[in-house]
């Protein structure tokens, strides 16, 4: 339980002195976008260290040279456990917004954040609303910024990691209308930190494995056609390969 008190209170206490932080980012963005953009990124990329630093995991990382550093991406991972987000964003090595739930929309200081960090929120009830989440994530690609989506729609439950929920195929338009590579993201044993034994943080070890960037227009039709499918595979694919070493 003092891990679990430990990163809480990391966490409320950041957003409420990050008042101030918040806005001299804001007012450095009215002078330069840019230099506010990679300055929020570093910032929370160096919270997100240190609450995983908290946790006590071991975290062992696997193909990050597929990772691309001078061009956006859309990332596709499995979903488990809320520090799925943390594992991955502390290693987006330009601008990336992940794609969130509207409800996230409604946390005050929080929200402010995922703004700045190009964050969209998703309403998965309103299928106009979606259409725009993506449009406007396909528009962020353009503009050299990666994106980041758990395509399950919401974290799996199932005691296998290989037995995810099916992948949304709305998810990959952004793929295929910004015309990037998607990075798929294997995450194994993340539900260990946390989820599987609610409330308590415990020092476990997650692998967090990036395939080689999937290029939508270089696959064959099949492939193309069931794009979601075909991602899904790959990551189960990583997910089996690591199943032994957690």
């Amino acid at each position: 339980m003092i891990r679990f008190c430990l990163v809480c209170i990391t966490v409320v206490g950041f957003l409420i002195l990050s008042i101030p932080i918040l806005i001299a980012e804001w007012i450095i963005g009215k002078f330069s976008p840019m230099k506010k953009d990679i300055s929020s990124l570093r910032i929370i990329q160096a919270v997100f260290r240190f609450i995983l630093w908290l946790t006590g995991a071991r975290i062992t990382v696997i193909g990050e040279e597929n990772v691309p550093k001078d061009t956006p991406v859309l990332y596709i991972g499995n979903h488990r456990s809320f520090f799925d987000i943390l594992l991955t964003y502390t290693r987006c090595p330009i601008r990336t917004g992940y794609v969130a739930k509207k409800e996230m929309e409604k946390v005050p200081l929080l929200s402010n954040w995922m703004k700045y960090l190009h964050c969209l929120f998703l309403d998965r009830k309103d299928i106009k609303q979606g259409l725009q989440t993506i449009l406007a994530a396909v528009d962020k690609v353009k503009s050299g910024i990666s994106i980041c989506i758990f395509p399950e729609g919401t974290r799996s439950r199932s005691e296998d990691e290989t037995d995810m929920l099916p992948f949304h195929d709305g998810s990959f338009k952004i793929a295929t209308r910004a015309k990037c590579p998607i990075i798929p993201i294997a995450m194994s044993n993340t539900a260990g930190i946390w989820e599987s034994h609610f409330p308590t943080i415990k020092p476990v070890h997650v692998i967090v494995e990036y395939g080689k960037p999937i290029y939508p227009d270089e696959l064959d039709k099949e492939d193309k056609k069931h794009l979601g499918a075909y991602t899904q595979n790959v990551i189960k694919e990583m997910l089996t390969k690591n199943k032994d070493l957690v």
